[in-house]
């Protein structure tokens, strides 16, 4: 879902930390630890959660890591792991980087953001090729200088794929996550519409990083649950296109998830 730095990477580009040596707490999988299967798809809310578990019907009880909620289903008789809510992006990628510890081996998330455009409206779908930054964690992962925060390319291209064949409005672009839900100002948000940027989140920079650095692929979907482009906030939670369309992404991310082709089954 959806700080406002000091300096803010407005590039698309990431710029790493000055972050030497190795971490003394790593991610590992523990004893008492359960794997999940190769296909995850992580969410930040309960309600697409709930929708995902309705579709995929997992046949298990929910285990917790974190306080999140993961339970197995299949789509197209591929098994998939479902989990949340992991909102904001330190909760998402410490639960990211379990996740992988546990054999995820593709991770899908899904979401919701705030729109910067003015014809882009509450319901339609955004694929993030891209995002900026200023939430706090992905500097903590340093990647090359001038590596982009961008999603897996071939799991964004299966993502593409079922969405365009969709009836569904949707763009595609660079969104921009941030850790200060009550700190998106009006100047950033100027900025950054100026910059052509569709949308505001919490997660998607951190997460493509995360991915990079450890080499999985990740990639997103968002729903606009709000507008912001008038500099003046439009709640859209409540409407009955929003809530459709949820569904509808919910079904496309389990579409990607099943037509993924890195997984054992």
């Amino acid at each position: 879902m959806r700080s406002n730095s000091e300096t803010p990477v407005s590039s698309g580009a990431y710029k790493a930390a000055s972050l030497p040596g190795e971490a003394v707490i790593n991610p590992t999988r523990e004893a008492w630890d359960a794997p999940v299967t190769d296909r995850v798809i992580l969410t930040f809310t309960l309600p697409d959660y709930k929708s995902l578990c309705r579709l995929a019907q997992p046949a298990s009880p929910p285990r917790y890591i974190y306080n999140c909620a993961l339970r197995e289903g299949a789509w197209e008789d591929k098994p998939l792991t479902l989990t949340a809510p992991a909102l904001g992006a330190p909760y998402a990628v410490m639960l990211l980087e379990k996740l992988i510890a546990l054999g995820a081996r593709m991770v899908l998330a899904l979401g919701w953001c705030g729109s910067l455009q003015p014809g882009l409206a509450i319901g339609d779908l955004v694929l993030p090729q891209a995002a900026v930054s200023t939430e706090g964690t992905s500097r903590h992962y340093p990647l090359e200088d001038g590596a982009p925060m961008a999603p897996d390319q071939d799991l964004y291209r299966l993502l593409r794929q079922e969405i365009s064949a969709a009836d569904t409005a949707w763009q595609e672009g660079t969104v921009w996550s941030t850790d200060g839900f009550y700190r998106e100002t009006v100047e950033l948000v100027t900025r950054y519409q100026a910059q052509g940027i569709l949308g505001v989140d919490m997660e998607m920079s951190a997460l493509f990083t995360v991915g990079r650095f450890r080499q999985v692929p990740v990639a997103g979907l968002l729903v606009v649950s709000d507008e912001l482009a008038t500099l003046s906030w439009q709640p859209g939670y409540r409407s009955e296109r929003f809530r459709r369309a949820r569904g509808q992404a919910a079904r496309l991310v389990l579409a990607a998830a099943a037509a993924w082709g890195g997984g054992h089954a």
